[in-house]
């Protein structure tokens, strides 16, 4: 670890991370590294896919909204997988060989330029099946990350450097195999987007199979929180807007007024939910980390699709949706239920002490799903629900800590 210069004074050009050297050797960082946090170039990085994760729920929203629920459901989970792969991609390997040298930094922004790419598809890939502008947005992101990793190779020996070349070549061959997406009849595609999405996730398995990279535990739950965040406030966003044009276009404050105070309540305990256990105290492992980063999937999709649900759930009030009251609020209360299940599941259960703390979480997300069949009040009951089970929980937990 370097020591880093102190305010006001000038770089040091014998310090490794000195910002005057424009290029230096990418090597792995130290895990137990103090002080590890997120930088700028990440939480702009992360600011971007907001762009994509909006586009995602837009489309979402409508398929739902014109009942093509199944079909729209199965393009957002592909779609949503694309977006959060390349995510996962950049994110792991930062937190291992980030050394924020210029040529780093401008890889990166490439990769945010293939970000924007994919988001300009994804409308054409919910609407026409067509995924070459996702397609083409992968191919300028992974030729970015492949010369990441052959940077690595460049500096590394031995099994670090056979991890990263197998690295580039596993990113290159499922980015080939990806091109079948293009061709294939449509009704193969559901079948090629399985096979490729666990070859994705076999890359990382295989590639670090003798050799581990040196991600940061802190530094990877900071970077799934902050990103959790974003995707909750991109929830929040939607609502607003929904809800907005609601009051406007429809003079409806009534109706949607239940609805935004049931969302709004939803988000507000899915970020308590998430953020009241210390994450980075189960990524002690390869083998956790990879089980707790592959789960976030779920938990990033469903975090986004809870904020889809409310705009469907609002348009739907105002007439805008004809789809049943029922399946409107379903939108919002199976993400939801989801959600709380995947964080109790990947790591908030580790840290609850007795059967009543374990329940709470599963519990609520079954009385959710229950509330989907409340009617027009079903957002706001499950508002509630959730609520409550925030408040359960901190009313058990400091029993428990006034008992110890």
């Amino acid at each position: 670890m370097t020591d880093t210069p102190r305010a006001g004074s000038p770089p040091n050009p014998s310090n490794p991370s000195n910002p005057l050297r424009p290029l230096r050797p990418l090597v792995a960082r130290q895990r137990d590294e103090e002080h590890r946090a997120a930088t700028p170039l990440e939480l702009f990085f992360d600011l971007c896919f907001v762009v994509a994760i909006a586009q995602a729920g837009v489309q979402l929203v409508h398929s739902v909204a014109e009942h093509h629920t199944v079909d729209g459901i199965l393009n957002y989970v592909m779609v949503f997988f694309a977006i959060w792969w390349a995510w996962m991609n950049f994110t792991w390997f930062a937190s291992a060989y980030d050394n924020d040298d210029a040529l780093y930094r401008v890889v990166t922004l490439v990769q945010i330029a293939g970000v924007l790419i994919l988001a300009a598809g994804v409308s054409r890939a919910f609407q026409d099946h067509d995924f070459l502008l996702v397609w083409l947005g992968y191919v300028v992101m992974r030729l970015a990350l492949t010369s990441q990793w052959l940077r690595v190779a460049r500096a590394a020996s031995g099994a670090e450097r056979t991890m990263a070349l197998r690295y580039a070549g596993g990113v290159i061959v499922c980015q080939i195999g990806w091109s079948a997406l293009l061709f294939a009849p449509e009704s193969a595609r559901g079948w090629i987007f399985l096979v490729m999405a666990i070859a994705e996730m076999c890359v990382p398995v295989y590639a670090e199979k003798d050799f581990h990279t040196n991600w940061h535990p802190h530094h990877i739950a900071e970077r799934y929180g902050l990103f959790t965040i974003i995707v909750l406030g991109e929830s929040i966003a939607a609502a607003t807007v929904a809800v907005k044009s609601g009051v406007d276009e429809n003079d409806a404050l009534g109706d949607v007024l239940p609805i935004a105070a049931g969302g709004l309540l939803t988000v507000f305990a899915a970020w308590w939910i998430y953020f009241v256990v210390p994450a980075h105290d189960r990524l002690a492992s390869n083998k956790e980390g990879f089980l707790w980063g592959y789960g976030h999937y779920g938990i990033f999709a469903s975090a986004a699709a809870i904020g889809a649900g409310i705009e469907v759930a609002v348009e739907q009030a105002v007439g805008k949706a004809h789809i049943s009251t029922t399946a409107a609020s379903a939108a919002v209360t199976v993400p939801a239920a989801v959600f709380m299940l995947l964080v109790w599941a990947l790591h908030a259960r580790y840290f609850k002490v007795g059967i009543a703390q374990q329940l709470i979480l599963p519990a609520a997300s079954a009385a959710i799903l229950l509330c989907t069949f409340a009617g027009e009040r079903a957002v706001l009951a499950a508002g509630l629900v959730a609520t409550a089970a925030v408040a359960v929980g901190v009313t058990l937990t400091a029993r428990t800590a006034a008992v110890s």
